[in-house]
């Protein structure tokens, strides 16, 4: 089906039922259970779950794949984001020509730095991917955010951020169409409300077109990582000096992986800004560039999809737990003697609310140790020793009794 394989074909429809039903699945308490604070059906999280997931798929193509450690590629993801919103700004706030510029000039950006940067290897590759991403973070901070070419607030608009404005051209907008970020006259903010009982589900426009492009880039992933393509871009990063010494150029296909990657990133800075027209320098910081190497490594580097794990549970722990305060917490313990339950509020409370990269930390730190592999990893060698240990049993089963030997 589709060029997969049976395996590859069951995972997409997996992930595919997966992420279209997630309204329903993310929410499993009732709205108005204490617990509701750890349901993640709502359309922004939602949205960013998948557009980090865009985010890690396409950098898993470069370090999975190749082993080259990139640092930069959060200047990817806020090229793409800037020029969605100059999309805007100019022509109308039609989506989808947005996105596609922001995969075409974050591809142009990455052929300039990856020409450069790919020169070298290992920890040099690294630190020049990460020099061009901060010299990319300040010039959208300030060089590019000064007054220029008879621009307001330049290209970037600085510390502020790029934002649409009433007097922008915008001349292809229409009086029918939203004044807002829509698909053809589809507004990105339009949501649908289910109430089930004490449950509620948001069906938003916004996801759907995200999860959609997802699913379109997790097939584009699974047919690279199964092409004659990928099998050497696994081998530059098995051997990449036993390569070149059978006169086997890599540059090419490690440029390439570079640029597919870039592209990738520049689509989800797109879809950022596509569904909250505002693009700001942070996205360029290299704290961005480390969250897209931690997904990576905690879903699983190498595999197809443990980067959209990773994403979605660094997302979780930075949208769910940063909103326990101690208020929170204090009403889930209430139950409790004052004398018990302070302490443990204390306690806890240094791993929720603006602590909450502790308990990311400590989750990192057993994936690390425990799962070397990545929670996909993990779950492929769990499922491994289960299988090993029913097909012990069964061939334990299967074998002639003393009995059975004489009657025969």
């Amino acid at each position: 089906m589709l060029g997969l394989n049976r395996n590859d074909t069951l995972l997409l429809i997996f992930v595919a039922i997966i992420t279209l039903a997630a309204p329903i699945l993310m929410n499993p308490f009732p709205t108005e259970s204490s617990l509701a604070q750890f349901n993640a059906g709502y359309p922004d999280l939602m949205q960013r779950f998948v557009i980090f997931g865009i985010f890690a798929i396409g950098y898993n193509i470069l370090f999975g794949l190749t082993g080259y450690l990139s640092f930069g590629h959060a200047a990817f993801l806020g090229a793409g984001s800037y020029a969605c919103v100059w999309m805007f700004k100019l022509f109308g706030y039609n989506v989808l020509p947005g996105i596609v510029l922001s995969v075409i000039v974050a591809g142009i950006f990455s052929v300039a730095i990856g020409y450069i940067s790919l020169r070298r290897s290992g920890i040099y590759f690294s630190i020049l991917t990460l020099a061009f991403a901060q010299m990319s973070f300040a010039l959208a901070y300030s060089v590019l955010g000064q007054d220029m070419w008879g621009l307001k607030g330049g290209l970037t608009n600085g510390e502020t951020g790029l934002q649409v404005y009433s007097n922008d051209p915008q001349i292809f907008h229409s009086e029918a169409a939203p004044n807002l970020p829509h698909l053809f006259g589809v507004p990105m903010r339009e949501t649908w409300i289910w109430e089930y009982g004490a449950w509620q589900f948001q069906f938003n426009a916004g996801f759907y077109l995200c999860a959609i492009i997802m699913l379109v880039v997790f097939y584009l992933s699974m047919r690279i990582f199964r092409s004659p393509f990928g099998l050497m871009l696994r081998a530059v990063k098995t051997n990449q000096n036993r390569l070149n010494y059978t006169g086997v150029n890599t540059k090419p296909y490690t440029l390439a992986a570079f640029v597919i990657s870039g592209m990738y990133a520049g689509l989800a800075g797109g879809l950022l800004s596509a569904m909250d027209p505002l693009a700001g320098a942070e996205r360029m910081q290299w704290t961005a560039s480390g969250e897209v190497v931690l997904m990576t490594i905690l879903g699983g580097a190498g595999t197809l999809i443990g980067p959209v794990l990773g994403a979605g549970m660094i997302k979780y722990f930075e949208n769910i737990f940063s909103k326990i305060n101690k208020g929170i917490l204090e009403g889930w313990f209430s139950f409790l003697p004052e004398s018990v339950a302070d302490p443990i509020v204390s306690v806890l409370y240094l791993f929720t609310g603006s602590g909450w990269h502790l308990t990311l930390g400590l989750v990192f730190m057993l994936v690390v140790i425990f799962l070397p592999g990545g929670l996909v990893g993990g779950l492929i060698g769990a499922g491994r020793r289960l299988f090993r240990r029913g097909g012990g049993k069964a061939a334990k089963n299967t074998q002639p009794t003393p009995t059975s030997q004489a009657a025969e």
